[in-house]
């Protein structure tokens, strides 16, 4: 117990097992091929100890001389040219009895491969193996033109996650959109959670154009987490209209994301305000750009819970300037002034440079008030 709480905290995990075992599967597609080896062990074994019988070889002559005459490789390496009528009788019954055996072998086992579904196993087996390795990845259900794009951009981020489709072509869809883990599975089902490693993930994206789908994920997920135990996962939605947003959304889902909705606003964004829409372009949704804006959540642990913002100095530090507060209810503040309670539950909307709100994430995470900040 204690050495598991000290590998805990320095951090010091084990390989990552699968949730799930296919071994069963992979065992099940390997029964076939007992027969075979069964077949082939008693034919060498029979014909050596006829061998001892018949002639005068010793026992490695006799497993020598039976190996290769029953598996028919070749002949005359044993003093088969003193061989006497029953000798060469006796050796052209193990040649026979081998070719039959090894021709129904080969048959069993080009049969097993044309099959494919022990290729399939063994494929699926070493996938889940490195799904298993993730940590806080994303979990895309249903693969579309969402999830093409998602996909994307997640790769250029350099968040990990895995598709989960019941496609049967996804090993080929994977491929094409470079897909790097992925699990042939019905999303909703716990096999498909089980296999995708959905108890380390940090969230689940559902993409599905049906909403029923969608709807079916969430509740799927959020039973799912309360069996595990865990912290809430951070659940984002598809949706259609307003009427699916506020049924996932009741359901447990973080984020609806509505397509036509977000066209709508930013078409109209675009007509109304161009210089607006071309500056958020830049700086806030691509990466690698000299400014970034992103919404930072003030933990219930952090020293800065219930202190003023000036308080916190993040110009001075990170070269961050807070352009907005959502406090815990949802409400939004604009332009903060410097004596605005920062709470625990809010969230500050942070602009500066990528190091800067590294910066300032770290500066807010921490428990006691940061040794800097004595001498600002």
């Amino acid at each position: 117990m204690f050495f598991d709480k000290f590998r805990k905290f320095i951090h010091w995990d084990t390989s990552q097992k699968p949730d799930i075992d296919l071994s069963g599967m992979l065992y099940e597609q390997l029964k076939p091929f007992r027969l075979p080896f069964i077949l082939l062990f008693l034919g060498i074994l029979l014909s050596t100890l006829g061998y001892m019988v018949v002639t005068d070889y010793t026992l490695i002559e006799a497993f020598f001389q039976s190996s290769y005459t029953f598996t028919t490789t070749g002949f005359g390496a044993l003093k088969e040219d003193q061989f006497d009528a029953m000798d060469v009788f006796y050796t052209a019954i193990v040649m026979l009895s081998g070719s039959a055996v090894l021709s129904f072998c080969v048959i069993g086992v080009i049969d097993i491969l044309n099959r494919g579904k022990l290729v399939l196993v063994i494929k699926e087996r070493n996938m889940i193996y490195k799904i298993a390795r993730l940590k806080n990845h994303f979990v895309i259900c249903y693969h579309n033109e969402y999830s093409i794009q998602l996909a994307q951009q997640f790769r250029k981020a350099h968040i990990p996650f895995v598709v989960v489709d019941n496609n049967p072509a996804l090993e080929d869809i994977a491929l094409k959109y470079n897909y790097p883990f992925f699990i042939n599975e019905d999303p909703h089902l716990e096999t498909a959670m089980l296999k995708c490693h959905l108890s380390s993930a940090r969230g689940v994206i559902t993409l599905s154009s049906n909403v029923a789908d969608n709807i079916a994920q969430v509740a799927s997920v959020r039973l799912y987490e309360k069996e595990l135990g865990r912290k809430p996962y951070f659940i984002i939605g598809n949706a259609n209209n307003i009427e699916e947003e506020e049924k996932l959304k009741k359901l447990g889902a973080d984020c609806v994301v509505s397509p036509s909705r977000l066209f709508a606003q930013r078409v109209n964004a675009m007509a109304t305000n161009p210089d607006m829409e071309n500056l958020l372009e830049r700086f806030a949704y691509q990466k690698d750009t000299p400014l970034d804006l992103e919404e930072i959540a003030i933990p219930r642990y952090s020293w800065l819970v219930f202190k003023k913002l000036k308080e916190a100095h993040v110009r001075e530090i990170t070269q961050t300037s807070v352009v907005g507060i959502t406090q815990k209810d949802g409400k939004f503040i604009s332009m903060p002034s410097e004596d605005t309670i920062i709470t625990s539950g809010s969230k500050l909307l942070v602009i500066g440079t990528s190091q800067g709100v590294r910066l300032t994430k770290q500066l807010i995470s921490k428990k006691d008030k940061p040794e800097e900040l004595k001498y600002v």
